[in-house]
């Protein structure tokens, strides 16, 4: 069937239209007694498949090993003095918060000093705590809200900290659980949206009102600073601390913000667009531009004294422009300079920009290795110019880096990371194939060196302008490559690949684009004897579930096997449950009948349908995910088994919408997924 066209109803279609009823509506009571025992049932006949098998354990403890790895590279960020670092392994499933010194830190074994031990609050406290972050107050990085979920779902709990004593404030800052949004104004006192009670959220389920709460008074007492809309999908405030400058955001959909600068507790509008991205750091403002405005073309950055922006001035200097070929990913602060993250065919640059009395200079940062990441992984806006680099690709195990912007010396390489696979006869390279409409579709191949068909794991997401980039995976490695696998990541559009022209290709109506694109690259894959369509598997989470939902409904003759992982399923109810609602900028509205007539042809659970020859199919979620609803799971797996077909299913009771919450948890999930596909695409007494 043409991506374009209207199907024609069926009976699972009339069962789920907009003026029918669902019959399985019921699985969406998330911890309902009913839903719960179907999913265990399910669990256990998932786990007697493959779970209880040597070549699962084998798989599994792998993967955990290299989770919980010793020698595996401690990621830090710098706060003041300190680096800060969050670590978990088989001792500390839950993690430990530590800090060292950037001298301790170039040792093999630096000395941490443990901030917060969460298993032993965990234990002490009688929760299943999940470490959510911190959020220091700057400059001095003496106080923090440290952020903790129950069972790592995104609603979660704050409290404020003292590093130095390592305790909880007892009349600190406090909030209960919910999707809260917090912002430091000073030592004492706080910006903060919150569950308030009824009205105070949007129907995305984030905080609608924003207030200012000053500490010692009840946060009853706090005084409304700002409210959005009802529709809107979240609001929040912020203090830049070097000017002392307040700002609030409305965010009107996922890709639309109204920006205020707060001037005597009056909400001043920005005048820049409603979809740009904006920063505002050293004296300037930076605007992320998503599309042309003015002479400025979509994708550009911009810059402007901040001063001279509020005094009408807009002639702002460009500081990346892209063409065909390139992107903007990022930007971060260091104190004095700004360093920008691009993109050209999917290869990552990094430019280190520095503004002065004659306009703003650039310099290339560290080059890259081909078919590499850097990502900019800590700078401290105030203190420095320090820039730490993560470097890795897909057979090239992680480095950290550590380089200062405005010094001509070669990168510091903190930490090296220990090969997790032998990479010995394996390749990297980049492909494109053509999509429906003619567009080229860039992809890459990890390979073996030795030619014909190979079992191949392809991924993908394309949505929210999130790019896919070359990456380390040990535990991919182990399960798949060591094996003999092949494995394959498509770009395609709805990503950020080629920024925001590329992700607006495959908006609402025109979804089906990026569908085109990664069946599109699957054919291709094949078209070049790397894979046959009975070797190929398929796998994506959260959008990238409803990805990969698509090729099952849409294009099963592709594909030997297909894991649908924290899904998007019934696009027909995902803006009522959860966050759903903040998503409709990106898929349209299902109570809109002409954006219905356009949303079903890519709603999987509508697009089922009886007489198809459907590949085997692995589905996985969590009860705990309050991001993407469990019932889309559930529902689609009911409804395939109606069919008549054979579905596995998975539903992890902790994790939110990563899956999992601990080492043990992760290295489950992905055991079963790749001991699903190797056993699905019939490989297994041949490679495991």
């Amino acid at each position: 069937m043409d991506s374009t066209d209207t199907p024609q109803d069926t009976e699972a279609e009339r069962a789920t239209s907009p003026d029918g009823d669902d019959p399985y509506r019921w699985l969406e009571d998330v911890t309902g007694d009913g839903p719960l025992e179907w999913a265990r049932e399910h669990n256990t006949g998932t786990l007697a498949a493959y779970a209880e098998t040597p070549r699962f354990a084998e798989i599994r403890d792998e993967i955990r090993e290299v989770l919980d790895a010793e020698t595996r590279i401690p990621y830090v960020v710098r706060r003041g003095d300190y680096l800060y670092n969050f670590w978990q392994d088989a001792a500390n499933p839950r993690g430990l918060w530590r800090r060292t010194s950037l001298e301790q830190y170039r040792n093999d074994k630096p000395d941490w000093d443990v901030i917060l031990d969460v298993d032993a609050l965990a234990e002490a406290e009688g929760q299943n705590w999940v470490w959510h972050g911190a959020t220091f107050l700057a400059p001095e990085y003496d106080r923090c809200l440290i952020s903790l979920s129950v069972g790592g779902s995104d609603a979660d709990v704050t409290r404020e900290f003292d590093p130095a004593t390592r305790e909880f404030l007892p009349d600190g800052f406090t909030l209960p659980e919910a999707k809260s949004s917090t912002g430091w104004v000073d030592r004492d006192t706080l910006y903060v949206g919150t569950d308030f009670g009824p009205g105070s959220l949007t129907d995305s389920g984030y905080p609608r009102v924003v207030k200012r709460w000053r500490r010692g008074t009840p946060l009853d007492d706090a005084v409304t600073v700002f409210e959005g809309e009802q529709a809107d999908v979240s609001v929040h405030a912020w203090r830049d601390q070097l000017s002392g400058l307040d700002f609030l955001t409305r965010s009107v959909d996922f890709y639309h913000r109204k920006r205020y600068l707060l001037v005597d507790d009056v909400p001043v509008p920005l005048d820049v667009p409603d979809d740009a991205e904006i920063s505002v750091h050293a004296g300037y403002l930076t605007v992320e531009l998503r599309t042309q405005w003015e002479a400025h073309p979509a994708g550009a950055l911009l810059a402007i004294e901040f001063d001279r922006f509020r005094s009408g001035d807009r002639d702002f200097e460009v500081l990346f422009a892209p063409d065909e070929r390139s992107a903007l990913v990022s930007y971060h602060w260091t104190e004095h300079a700004l360093l920008v993250s691009s993109l050209v065919d999917v290869q990552p640059r990094l430019e280190v920009l520095r503004p002065g009395p004659s306009g703003w200079t650039r310099s290339p940062s560290a080059p890259v290795p081909e078919w590499c990441s850097v990502r900019v992984l800590s700078t401290d806006r105030y203190h420095g110019d320090e820039y730490l680099l993560a470097v890795d690709g897909y057979l090239t195990a992680p480095e950290l880096h550590r380089l200062v912007a405005g010094v001509d010396e070669p990168a510091e390489v903190l930490k090296r990371s220990p090969a997790r696979f032998d990479p010995t006869g394996m390749s990297v390279n980049q492909y494109f194939a053509t999509s429906g409409d003619g567009t080229r579709i860039p992809y890459f191949v990890v390979s073996p060196e030795s030619s014909g068909a190979r079992p191949t794991l392809l991924n993908g997401y394309g949505g929210f302008e999130i790019p896919l980039l070359p990456g380390y995976d040990g535990g991919l490695g182990r399960a798949w490559l060591a094996r003999g696998g092949t494995y394959a990541v498509a770009n395609i559009r709805g990503g950020g690949e080629y920024g925001p022209r590329w992700h607006q290709a495959a908006l609402k109506e025109n979804r089906h684009r990026a569908y085109e694109d990664f069946a599109a690259v699957a054919a291709d894959l094949v078209t070049r004897g790397i894979t046959t369509p009975e070797r190929l598997g398929v796998s994506g989470g959260s959008n990238g579930g409803l990805l990969t939902g698509n090729m099952f409904t849409r294009y099963p003759e592709l594909f030997g096997a297909i894991v649908i992982q924290v899904p998007l399923l019934d696009m027909r109810r995902y803006h009522q449950l959860l966050a759903g609602a903040s998503w409709m900028a990106e898929y349209g509205d299902p109570d809109d009948p002409a954006q219905w007539e356009f949303i079903r042809t890519f709603s999987p659970y509508h697009q089922l349908a009886a007489g198809r020859l459907y590949p085997p199919l692995l589905v996985t979620t969590s009860t705990r995910d309050d991001r993407v609803h469990p019932g889309h799971a559930r529902k689609f797996v009911a409804r395939v088994e109606e069919l008549g077909y054979p579905v596995d299913y998975y539903e992890n009771i902790e994790g939110g919408h990563g899956g999992a919450s601990n080492n043990e948890q992760r290295a489950f999930m992905r055991a079963l997924s790749f001991a699903f596909l190797w056993e699905r695409l019939g490989l297994w007494e041949k490679l495991a």
